[in-house]
């Protein structure tokens, strides 16, 4: 009887520990938390992208190249750019701390660099507002050289 409990003990132990393990919830930051807030209906307005897709051209490996996204609060409520995350780590994107008033006109700004990527590089910037919808993709395409 007390090998069966102990078995059962160790199966339930063994279950529990593998469950844990198995625990996929993303931990959200502050940053992220409130870029995915639920959102007032009446603080909504609408953008346009005056740059949505740049080609940048060809560059030697090791260059840092700058994008610069415009875009226009085509709505009558303040634009508010949330967050932006570009698709990996060899770009960085800043956005506009400051809401955009209407009729008003923004940047956004990112810094590529090409080190260790080699060809064509296709990257995006994910941008978060108040606006419907309210995540945008921007892209830039840039060809890397390798250094002589």
């Amino acid at each position: 009887m007390s090998r069966l409990i102990l078995a059962a003990i160790i199966i339930t132990t063994f279950f529990a520990a593998c469950q844990q393990g198995e625990s996929k919830t993303p931990v959200a930051t502050d940053a992220a938390k409130a870029a995915n807030a639920p959102v007032d209906p009446a603080s909504l307005t609408t953008i346009q992208w005056l740059d949505s897709t740049l080609d940048k051209g060809t560059i030697t490996e090791g260059e840092k190249i700058e994008v610069a996204y415009r875009f226009k609060n085509t709505g009558n409520k303040p634009l508010v750019i949330k967050d932006v995350r570009p698709s990996c780590g060899c770009t960085v994107a800043e956005k506009p701390e400051e809401p955009i008033a209407p009729g008003g006109e923004g940047i956004i700004k990112g810094v590529f660099n090409s080190a260790n990527k080699l060809g064509p590089n296709h990257k995006t910037i994910h941008v978060v507002t108040n606006t419907q919808p309210d995540t945008y993709a921007l892209v830039f395409n840039v060809v890397v050289n390798k250094k002589n």
